[in-house]
């Protein structure tokens, strides 16, 4: 059996099976699973199975951390499971039964947001990279292509193609996480963007919708929460629509009146509290900065790793983009989060230099590449920090270095670029200084995360505890 095929067996009989599985998606890394019932699954069978590098509960979900190649495992369980693929398990559509508290209706906003967050991951990292592109070519560094160049010019409106349309982009992947008409959601993102809406900014203050009601104008390009907040609402309407509207009647009325009720909803009351949170948002961690200085910095960069593997990470990215898009920099998150990353990447070299076992010592090389290239960490956060828990200790101490440094010179990012090696040129537009102030902040953070793995160790105690029974998986590929 194909190994794909085999982990997708193997995991789907350790959760239940299709009956227990009401929704399921993935991310770069991992397989995300929304299960009626989570009790049933022992944690530990489903983290020995041979490409599984560990498992979270997150956001209402049961994730499974496999790494790159999850879309792959993905497929498999979807046709195992006759579920459809990039879409709502629509043969199972009751999700799990959650009694609502605070804690749940917290867990399950987060759960929203990172869940349409996530699935704008490719198209981000890909705009990303003509930025970079951009900056490295244009008048900010190598000076080979000017503004007026058509190069500079095409390089720039396909980033701007992800970034300004964003709020389409979001409509689609809220309206597929909730459930809901994906069109209706796509046209949520392009009612804020249309050009004669658009047209109206700086010529007049407001617009009559329907006659009834006064709709602010503004400029809602590369905005995030008005849309989100809209589909939410829009889900609820949707359903409602089809409870009163006859069968017979539905393709036609249906989306009708969801249009119809949801215009001034979205641009009377969506659009402005979505641009005012997103403000208060901006503001708030800009004063959290600010009053928490480079020690707030700090202590995001020690910690960043954590939140990543909680798969909680999409959401604050979404705000620092609010900050960035509102500012034009972002001096909080993204030099803590780069450094966070390097410590990561840190991590499994000072492991690679420690370990004695040559299989392990390979395992750990793989992490280090798959950070420094790929730009994806929770291999070596799964494979080396949950296996061997006192390199987590010398990621923090890298991570907290790092951003220590960036924070005490003021490093910024303008725009978010890759996350590999390549993220530092986010910084060029701030200038020489710091660009190199960043760079200095990654590597400090990299070099002490790497030194602090090697003195702490911690991998032949690992060795010496683990019996050949609790290291020998449930499935051997």
């Amino acid at each position: 059996m194909e190994k794909n095929q085999q982990i997708a067996t193997t995991i789907m009989e350790l959760v239940g099976g299709t009956d227990n599985i009401s929704f399921v998606t993935h991310c770069m890394t991992r397989l995300r699973l929304n299960l009626k019932d989570e009790s049933i699954v022992d944690d530990n069978k489903v983290k020995a199975v041979k490409g599984v590098l560990g498992i979270a509960h997150s956001g209402g979900q049961y994730q499974i951390i496999i790494g790159q190649n999850v879309p792959k495992v993905y497929k498999a369980v979807c046709e195992m499971g006759g579920f459809k693929q990039e879409g709502a398990i629509e043969e199972n559509p009751d999700a799990p039964k959650e009694k609502l508290t605070l804690k749940t209706i917290g867990s399950n906003i987060m759960n929203y947001m990172s869940g349409s967050m996530t699935q704008l991951i490719p198209g981000m990292i890909a705009a990303a990279m003509f930025k970079t592109l951009l900056v490295v070519l244009g008048p900010d560094m190598m000076n080979v292509i000017t503004p007026e160049n058509d190069l500079y010019i095409l390089l720039d409106f396909v980033y701007d193609a992800f970034f300004y349309f964003l709020p389409i982009f979001l409509g689609y992947a809220a309206a597929k996480k909730l459930r809901s008409n994906v069109i209706l959601g796509i046209m949520m993102g392009t009612i804020l963007l249309v050009p004669d809406f658009v047209a109206l900014v700086g010529t007049q203050e407001t617009l009559s919708v329907y006659g009834l009601l006064n709709a602010p104008v503004a400029s809602y390009g590369q905005s995030v929460l008005p849309v989100l907040l809209a589909v939410w609402i829009m889900s609820y309407v949707e359903k409602g629509c089809k409870k009163i509207v006859p069968d017979v009647l539905s393709t036609v009325f249906v989306p009708t009146l969801v249009l119809a009720i949801m215009v001034p909803v979205l641009l009377c009351v969506c659009g402005p509290i979505g641009s005012y949170v997103g403000s208060f948002i901006c503001n708030g961690l800009i004063a959290f900065g600010n009053v928490g200085g480079f020690i707030a910095i700090a202590v995001i960069g020690a910690l960043w790793e954590f939140l990543v593997m909680s798969g909680m990470h999409p959401v604050l990215i979404m705000f620092a983009m609010t900050t960035m898009m509102e500012t034009g920099k972002e001096a909080f998150l993204s030099p803590a989060a780069t450094c966070a990353t390097f410590a990561a990447i840190g991590m499994a070299l000072g492991a690679f230099f420690k370990q004695k076992n040559k299989e392990e010592k390979a395992e750990s090389l793989g992490y280090f590449v798959s950070g420094i290239v790929g730009g994806v960490t929770e291999p070596v956060l799964f494979g080396i920090g949950f296996r061997y828990k006192k390199p987590f200790i010398a990621m923090a101490i890298g991570g907290f270095v790092g951003a220590l440094y960036s924070g005490i010179f003021g490093v910024y990012a303008s725009f978010l670029g890759a996350t590999n090696f390549m993220i530092f040129l986010g910084y060029v537009a701030g200038g020489t200084s710091n660009l190199i102030h960043g760079i200095i902040g990654g590597l400090l953070a990299l070099i002490v995360s790497a030194i602090a793995t090697y003195i702490l160790g911690g991998f032949e105690e690992e060795e010496e505890t683990e019996t050949k029974e609790e290291l020998e998986p449930v499935l051997e590929i």
